[in-house]
C-alpha cells in the first residue's frame, strides 16, 4: 500500500510540473506568434457563435425545463425495461441518448451530469451512460460531412449508420463496466404494476419535488443553459489556438509519423496522418483535412467515421468542464470515445464494401451546403429537424420498451 500511495504522490507530481510547463511554453509561443493565436481565436469564435451558439442553446433550455416538469422521470420510468437490460442503465438514460443523438455534442455530458447531481443514477451509471450517448447529430454527418465537405449526400447515411450502430455496440461492452461499484438505483428492480400509472406518478411526484414556479423554472433554465454555452465556446475558442500554436512551432510533426505508420499497419494511406493529427484534436478540421487527403475514397470516409466518433480533444475538454463537479470520472469516457473511432472505422468499411455505400435516407437542405448557416431560415430548419430526430427515437425506444415490460408482465401472470 505504501508503494501504491509513493506511485501515485509521483505521478501527481509529473502531472502537475507538466501541465505547467507545457502551459508556459504555448503562452510564449502564442506572445511569438500573435498574428496565428489570434486569427485561430476568431475562427474558433466565429465556430461558436454561427453554429453551436444557435444549435445547442435551445436544445439546453428545453432539456432543463423538461427535467424540472418531471418529463424525464416519466420517460425514465417507461424506458427502463429497455435500458436497464442492455445497457444496465436507468431509464432515464433514454434521454440523454435520444437529446445526444439530435442535438450532438456535448448534450450528452449536460444531461447526464444533471442527472447525477439529481440523484437520477450513481457515479458508475453515469459514467456508463456518458461512453455511449456522446454521439454527432445526424444533420452534421449528412449536410457538414457528406454534403460540404465530401460534395456526396449519399455517403451521409454510411456515416450516421456506422456512428450510430458502433455506439451502440459501445454501450453494450461498457455494461460490463465498474459491476463491482454497482448500487442498485430506486427503479433497477423494475417494481411491479401498471408501468404507464407508475410513470404518471413519477412526473407528478417529481413536479411536485422541484416546487419552482413556471416562470423561476424558465429563468433559471435560460441562466444555467447560458453559462454552459459561455464554457463551451471558451473551449473551442482556447483548442482553436492551442492547435495551431502546436502546428507552428511543428509538435505536430512527431505526431504525424506515429499516425503515419499506425496508417501503414493497417493497409491506408500515410496521406491522411495529418487529418488524423488534426482530428485528434478538432472534428471539424480533422473532418475536412481527410475529406481533401489524396487518398482512396472508402479510406478517407473509415478515418472520418473515426474522428467523428472520436469527436476531439477539444470535446472532451468540453465535457470534463461539465461533468467534473459532479464526480463523474472522465476517464471511463476517453476509452469509451477511443472504442467508439476503432468501432465506427470498423463499420464503415464492411458498410463501404458492401456496395456504393447506404442509400441516404434523409434529404438535406439546400441550406446546409456552405454559405447557407448564415440564415435564420436554416437554423429553423436545422432545429425543427433534430427535435424531430429526438421525438422519433424516442418514440420508438418508447415502444420497444412497453413491448418489453408487456411481455414481461405477461410471464409474470403465467407463473401465477
Amino acid at each position: 500500500m505504501r508503494v501504491w500511495g509513493m506511485g501515485r504522490r509521483y505521478r501527481s507530481r509529473f502531472i502537475t510540473y507538466f501541465m505547467a510547463f507545457a502551459t508556459v511554453l504555448i503562452t510564449v509561443a502564442m506572445v511569438q506568434y500573435p498574428k496565428d493565436a489570434f486569427d485561430s481565436a476568431i475562427m474558433g469564435l466565429n465556430l461558436w457563435w454561427t453554429v453551436v451558439f444557435p444549435a445547442l442553446l435551445p436544445f439546453f433550455i428545453l432539456s432543463e425545463i423538461l427535467m424540472g416538469l418531471g418529463v424525464v422521470h416519466f420517460i425514465g420510468v417507461l424506458l427502463e425495461p429497455l435500458m436497464r437490460p442492455v445497457f444496465n442503465v436507468p431509464g432515464v438514460g433514454a434521454f440523454a441518448l435520444s437529446m445526444g443523438l439530435a442535438s450532438g455534442y456535448p448534450m450528452d455530458a449536460v444531461i447526464t451530469s444533471k442527472f447525477r447531481k439529481n440523484q437520477l443514477c450513481t457515479a458508475v451509471e453515469a459514467e456508463r451512460l456518458l461512453s455511449f450517448t456522446n454521439t454527432a447529430d445526424p444533420l452534421f454527418m449528412f449536410g457538414a460531412v457528406a454534403v460540404g465537405m465530401f460534395a456526396m449526400p449519399e455517403l451521409g447515411a454510411t456515416l450516421a449508420l456506422a456512428h450510430y450502430l458502433s455506439s451502440f455496440l459501445v454501450g453494450i461492452v461498457f455494461r460490463f463496466h465498474a459491476r463491482g461499484r454497482d448500487v442498485q438505483t430506486a427503479d433497477a428492480a423494475l417494481p411491479a404494476g401498471n408501468i404507464v400509472v407508475r410513470a404518471f406518478r413519477a412526473l407528478y411526484n417529481a413536479r411536485q419535488e422541484d416546487k419552482r414556479a413556471i416562470g423561476q423554472l424558465l429563468g433559471d433554465a435560460v441562466k444555467s443553459s447560458m453559462n454552459t454555452i459561455l464554457l463551451i465556446g471558451g473551449f473551442i475558442i482556447v483548442f482553436s489556438v492551442f492547435l495551431r500554436i502546436v502546428s507552428v512551432v511543428g509538435l505536430t510533426g512527431f505526431l504525424g509519423t506515429a499516425f503515419t505508420w499506425l496508417l501503414g499497419a493497417v493497409g491506408f494511406s500515410g496521406n491522411l496522418a495529418p487529418s488524423l493529427v488534426s482530428g485528434l484534436f478538432e472534428i471539424d478540421i480533422g473532418a475536412m483535412a481527410a475529406a481533401q487527403a489524396d487518398a482512396p475514397l472508402t479510406e478517407k470516409v473509415a478515418v472520418v467515421s473515426a474522428i467523428i466518433a472520436w469527436s476531439g480533444l477539444s470535446v472532451h475538454g468540453q465535457v470534463a468542464s461539465i461533468v467534473i463537479e459532479s464526480g463523474i470520472r472522465i476517464t471511463p469516457y476517453i476509452f469509451g470515445r477511443a472504442l467508439h473511432a476503432v468501432l465506427a472505422a470498423a463499420i464503415t468499411l464492411l458498410l463501404m464494401g458492401a456496395g456504393e455505400g447506404v442509400t441516404s435516407f434523409l434529404s438535406v437542405p439546400a441550406a446546409a451546403l456552405p454559405g447557407g448557416a448564415w440564415s435564420p431560415l436554416f437554423w429553423f430548419a436545422r432545429f425543427e429537424q433534430m427535435a424531430y430526430v429526438a421525438v422519433l427515437f424516442t418514440a420508438l425506444l418508447l415502444a420497444v420498451s412497453l413491448v418489453l415490460q408487456l411481455s414481461r408482465e405477461l410471464r409474470l401472470y403465467g407463473k401465477k
